[in-house]
């Protein structure tokens, strides 16, 4: 849990030991521990990815993000906002538009246009909101709007994209776990699950096998020199990983090491196909 994360984190900086934090996409409070890695992306991180993919995507398209409410929702804002002003590039110009919790298509409709093509980014995690979004989105599509829907990290958890009311519409979203599951390996460990223990391996289960092959093969292969080695990209299972240091702004000293790899996958009826 989040409150787990600087207990763990300071007992491995005491006794020299990397704490791999698999699962929980923070920073917990940790500062000055080059122990400390996070593999699941902050909010930071993924707000960033976002912005450089629109960037190279999308740049010359209407951004439009639609946004509800909330204290994690004016910090996608401030992200957002902040990356615009540090990027080296053309920065993006973004319309933001909140939104009641019952919006419908008339709320989004004078943001969209028949001609141009508009990219909408939902800046809420709330999954709730997301499906609600796309939903009214694939209606105005079928209208003749001209749309695509970016989403956050969280939609990796919507399975119900495949269905019929979300149809129609190019659906994308980031995320630093991708295994199609067709190696061999996967393949595996579905079947040993499936003639072993009669269940579906979730998805769970492919990063914890994946997380602990890569670094005790890792730790065998460098022992004490290990922590010197967290970045090495070798023994790659399922996914690249990309550990880079975060360096803090007023000291420029390291804080932690972090995965800066994201996958973008995309949703276009009803089918899991594009990867970037």
């Amino acid at each position: 849990t989040s409150s787990e994360i600087k207990l763990f984190a300071d007992a491995g900086l005491k006794r020299n030991i990397p704490v791999i934090n698999v699962n929980m996409p923070n920073d917990g409070g940790v500062t000055g521990n080059p122990f400390y890695v996070i593999l699941n992306p902050t909010l930071r991180t993924q707000c960033e990815g976002i912005y450089r993919h629109l960037q190279k995507y999308y740049s010359l398209n209407p951004i439009v993000v639609f946004r509800k409410k909330g204290l994690l929702e004016d910090r996608i804002k401030t992200y957002l906002d902040d990356f615009s002003k540090s990027t080296l590039a053309v920065p993006l110009k973004f319309k933001y538009v909140e939104l009641i919790d019952s919006f419908t298509v008339n709320q989004l409709r004078p943001y969209l246009d028949t001609t141009n093509q508009t990219l909408c980014l939902a800046g809420s995690l709330d999954e709730n909101f997301g499906k609600r979004l796309v939903q009214q989105l694939a209606l105005l599509k079928k209208q003749k709007y001209q749309c695509s829907v970016m989403g956050m990290p969280t939609w990796d958890n919507i399975k119900e994209f495949n269905k019929p009311e979300y149809k129609g519409i190019e659906i994308i979203y980031s995320t630093p776990f991708y295994n199609a599951k067709v190696d061999k390996v996967s393949l595996g460990i579905t079947t040993y699950f499936k003639e072993i223990m009669f269940a579906r391996p979730s998805d769970m289960v492919f990063r914890g096998y994946e997380v602990t092959w890569k670094y005790a093969r890792l730790l065998m292969q460098y022992k004490n020199d290990f922590s010197s080695n967290i970045s090495n990209k070798q023994n790659k299972v399922f996914t690249d990983y990309d550990i880079q240091p975060v360096l803090n702004k007023q000291t420029m000293t390291l804080d932690y090491f972090e995965n800066k790899k994201l996958y973008f996958l995309k949703w276009q009826d009803g089918v899991l196909k594009g990867v970037y």
